[in-house]
């Protein structure tokens, strides 16, 4: 199924080719983004790229910080959100229906960084086990965007393995493009966070990484393909205006099409939304962006199973909570205009 839909959106987006009925009256409808990251590049491209307008769609973006943004969805004040898996698993938990219409970062997306200095002064070994080198964040300040998101769960999973409490730790909630600039000035002592962030401490010398979670080999490896960012939506909404989901679907599919097939476009994009104009710096971003971003964004069981494991190694959720499946949280219909199906 990824091979045919692939092809197929690999010819709409270079012949520039419609979906049925995109000619038609633009649908209105809002999308509610989490915060200002890299990990979000799918959205930005349907967007900055006219991908959305190409396919019939008027899309208004809302930033709303963190898991806001998924609870706007729940609340019906916006159609869609891009938000992680593991708040659509525990959503699931408390019987807040929500489905997920493609997955567009299949890794985490994330890395935790501590400052050189503090590597330096403790010896830190970066080619030792991840359970070594996690033992380093104990007693640090650390940035993890929003409370309860995906950044958050990921340190604490980190840090689990350190064998280190939360309690351990003092964790602040410092939106992306300013956990750097926080960091240079001392008020935190590392970060969970990922492009362009990571990129900037690590080139800097201003930071090392302690735990990778996107790039080849992941930290964990059970983490090496997960549902961490996904478009959400009610399934109401999907009932009583399928064409709206059809053109969302189809135009986030063709987003991660031609992030790989427009490097340099996108980049231009990802450079402006992000703030980036260092060329080097904008180039590695895109690299690990672009591996995080599969083509086309299909879901699974798996990727939905990991992302709840993640909930559950971060003390997000009980094991007891955990779901026997999770086939009513995705649906892969929509990824090419309602013409292909499957789960």
């Amino acid at each position: 199924m990824r091979r045919i839909i692939g092809m197929a959106l690999a010819a709409a987006t270079a012949s520039g080719t419609l979906v049925p009925g995109a000619k038609a009256q633009l649908e209105h409808t809002t999308i509610a983004l989490p915060a200002i990251a890299g990990i979000f590049a799918s959205e930005y491209i349907a967007q900055d790229a006219g991908i959305y307008k190409k396919n019939g769609l008027d899309v208004k973006e809302e930033l709303i910080s963190g898991i806001g943004a998924a609870n706007a969805v729940i609340s019906g004040s916006v159609d869609f959100s891009q938000s992680s898996g593991p708040t659509i698993t525990r959503a699931a938990a408390h019987g807040q229906k929500l489905i997920a219409i493609a997955n567009t970062y299949d890794r985490t997306g994330f890395w935790v960084i501590v400052s050189k200095k503090i590597a330096d002064s403790r010896h830190f070994d970066p080619k030792a086990p991840l359970g070594e080198r996690a033992k380093i964040m104990k007693g640090l300040r650390f940035s993890i965007g929003a409370f309860r998101a995906i950044p958050d769960a990921y340190l604490r999973v980190i840090a689990k393995a350190g064998g280190i409490h939360p309690s351990d730790m003092t964790l602040t909630a410092i939106a992306p493009p300013d956990v750097v600039p926080a960091m240079q000035r001392d008020a935190i002592d590392g970060f969970s966070a990922g492009p362009p962030q990571v990129q900037q401490a690590i080139n800097s010398g201003l930071g090392v990484i302690v735990a990778d979670g996107n790039d080849a080999p992941v930290d964990p490896p059970w983490l090496t393909r997960v549902a961490a960012n996904v478009v959400l939506v009610r399934p109401e909404t999907c009932a009583k205006r399928p064409s709206v989901c059809e053109r969302m679907g189809r135009s986030v599919a063709e987003a991660n099409a031609f992030l790989h097939q427009h490097p340099k476009r996108s980049m231009a994009i990802l450079g402006k939304r992000l703030n980036v104009s260092d060329t080097q710096l904008l180039a590695e971003a895109y690299k690990s962006i672009a591996e995080a971003s599969p083509s086309p964004p299909l879901s699974d069981a798996k990727e939905f199973a990991a992302a709840e494991r993640l909930n559950i190694e971060a003390g997000f959720m009980n094991a007891s909570e955990q779901a026997k499946n999770y086939s009513d949280m995705f649906t892969n219909e929509y990824l090419s205009g309602g013409q292909l199906s499957g789960r």
